[in-house]
């Protein structure tokens, strides 16, 4: 084989292994704009039961993502974060708890709980709040949060002990409640009890709690767009859609 026919050839095949490189190139491209295109919006939600702006917070979210009609674009993971970690199990009064811990006068705290009941009529969310109305502990809630995680339940869950909580004055530490709260979304009763006393998910709970503290999370609550764009306390429907469009689009890209 003489010099020209050796180049011929080696000319051939560096322009085959850059076609087949280009074309490699292409279909990445194309498998990861596919990927962007069917994956869904991940909304990381940090909140307590017991929280109101939680309750409203999330409401509005819920109230944007129906609004803009992408329910079935979206993706809620809720993570547990205790406003009184340190409740007793019997709970407080709430209204002694809150007048002690912020320094409201009495008038200043039905002042406050009117304008969450406003706030609340707004979104469709009703808080009921009455005199021997509790703070509670909320832990053995969150163990049950996790549990429905595994069921896809974890939405349905939270928001029926919330309404259960603010709406229809439960006592949501106590067990026999929690029985029939699970009830009603569904879940496996005797199954989901049992975590309430099973040391791993105890422990599961705990350390996910400490690791959302360790990174920096103080207010609740507090939702994670697609593990990167951070929005506290309970925005406006307005700023939800907003920003949802704006996560949205860049699946269109």
């Amino acid at each position: 084989m003489n010099k020209i026919t050796k180049a011929l050839l080696w000319v051939v095949g560096i322009l085959q292994i850059s076609f087949l490189s280009i074309n490699g190139f292409a279909e990445e491209k194309t498998s990861i704009q596919n990927n962007q295109l069917n994956k869904k919006i991940k909304i990381d939600i940090v909140s307590d039961v017991v929280c109101p702006w939680c309750a409203v917070g999330y409401q509005r979210l819920s109230n944007a993502i129906d609004e803009l009609g992408i329910k079935d674009n979206v993706e809620v993971v809720w993570h547990p974060f205790q406003l009184n970690p340190d409740m007793p199990r019997e709970g407080q009064n709430a209204d002694q708890y809150l007048m002690n811990k912020y320094r409201l006068s009495k008038e200043k705290l039905q002042q406050t709980r009117n304008n969450m009941k406003n706030l609340g009529e707004e979104v469709g969310f009703k808080f009921d709040y009455f005199t021997n109305m509790k703070k509670l502990n909320t832990f053995n809630a969150h163990i049950l949060l996790d549990y429905a995680k595994e069921f896809g339940k974890q939405t349905e869950l939270k928001v029926r002990l919330q309404h259960a909580y603010f709406s229809e004055r439960k006592d949501i530490s106590n067990r026999n409640v929690l029985v029939r709260e699970l009830d009603a979304v569904g879940l496996n009763v005797a199954d989901a009890m049992a975590r309430l006393d099973d040391e791993s998910a105890i422990k599961r709970v705990q350390n996910e709690e400490k690791f959302w503290r360790e990174r920096g999370v103080y207010a609740i609550p507090t939702m994670l767009f697609d593990e990167s764009i951070e929005r506290v306390g309970a925005n406006t429907v307005e700023s939800y859609k907003e920003l949802l469009m704006k996560l949205m689009e860049k699946r269109k890209i």
